[in-house]
């Protein structure tokens, strides 16, 4: 039986809890796993301004995506700071009926301008990407040469904001930063900050990923529980993606994201918007279902909720199960293109 009268299961069983939305397919990093520097350079040519979805547009879909179930929605790019006056889409959806929790995940840059106008229209979370504590490594893994002091800066912004607890994500990649796992979570231990170290994913088709490349996330966890000892912490809502770990001590949590070791397709709730209205049932989806067109040609809120309803119960995304019988993966959407 459906959690809510009328909300849409998808083939396996799967409720739409969540709703990503991309709001803008631009950074202003290139960091390597995402957004390499060789393809993503100065001749880019990202999507012109007519074809970005505009506040309004997001809003409805937002409206829409809520009378089926969704509760949650976090706002991502590209780098979603980047958006002119991100606050006033806040705003707007604040004000949407059913939706509960409205989160962000930046590369924090920006955030020190921007996190007060955030706040106060009604942003409940803050996801801040670091992907180590040195100037060197960080400066060349964001392909940017930015340093650490500045999204250390932004992270003491967020707090002073209320945004807390905050959730630092760390993208670990063997022989380029694994060496930093136990460093970060010193780092943060006994902070309201939870560092979530997540496997290198193959997302897109230019990040040059390889499982090689992969710390399991067993191996993160037999590193960090050999410094500290940890215990497993329930999941703070179904689906979520993070097993959590608290420290035996007290001083904290971590949490561990495997979405190539120990896969957790089962249970997700998770539907995402690109930058232009496509709407994707999987971040590794081979195509979209452009919704852009359908707001733009005239369609109400009735049929509206009608397509994307038909959408996902027609869903039968697992990827990251299926991905090891895989011998030739099909062509997917970058992921600065999705938001992850």
């Amino acid at each position: 039986m459906d959690m809510e009268a009328g909300a849409p299961l998808d083939t396996r069983g799967r409720h739409l809890r969540d709703l990503r939305i991309s709001v803008t397919d631009r950074c202003n990093l290139r960091c390597g796993y995402c957004m390499p520097a060789d393809i993503f350079g100065p001749g880019y040519r990202f999507l012109p301004r007519s074809e970005l979805l505009n506040y309004d547009e997001i809003t409805r879909l937002a409206r829409v995506f809520a009378g089926i179930g969704v509760r949650k929605v976090r706002l991502t790019g590209g780098e979603p700071l980047l958006r002119r006056d991100l606050w006033r889409l806040v705003e707007k959806l604040r004000a949407v009926p059913g939706i509960e929790d409205i989160a962000l995940t930046t590369n924090g840059l920006l955030l020190p301008d921007q996190a007060r106008a955030l706040k106060r229209a009604g942003l409940n979370r803050v996801t801040i990407s670091l992907d180590s504590l040195d100037d060197v490594v960080f400066g060349r893994m964001n392909g940017q040469g930015v340093g650490v002091a500045t999204v250390l800066k932004a992270i003491r912004c967020a707090q002073e904001e209320g945004f807390s607890p905050l959730k630092l994500n760390m993208v670990v990649q063997r022989g380029i930063n694994d060496h930093e796992i136990e460093p970060m979570a010193e780092h943060w231990r006994g902070t309201d900050v939870i560092v979530r170290f997540i496997e290198f994913m193959d997302v897109g088709n230019t990040n040059g990923w390889r499982m090689e490349s992969v710390v399991s996330a067993r191996e993160i966890l037999s590193r960090l529980e050999a410094r500290w000892p940890l215990e497993s912490v329930e999941p703070n809502y179904p689906g979520e993606v993070a097993r959590r770990w608290r420290y035996r001590d007290g001083k904290g949590e971590v949490g561990i994201i495997s979405s190539v070791t120990n896969t957790f397709c089962g249970d997700c709730t998770r539907a995402r918007l690109s930058a232009k209205g496509e709407l994707y049932t999987c971040l590794f989806a081979s195509r979209g279902h452009d919704l852009r067109a359908l707001v733009r040609g005239g369609l109400d809120d009735a049929a509206l909720s009608r397509e994307i309803t038909a959408l996902w119960r027609a869903r039968d995304d697992r990827y990251s199960e299926l991905r090891a019988g895989q011998t030739t993966p099909p062509p997917k959407p970058e992921m600065s293109y999705l938001g992850g």
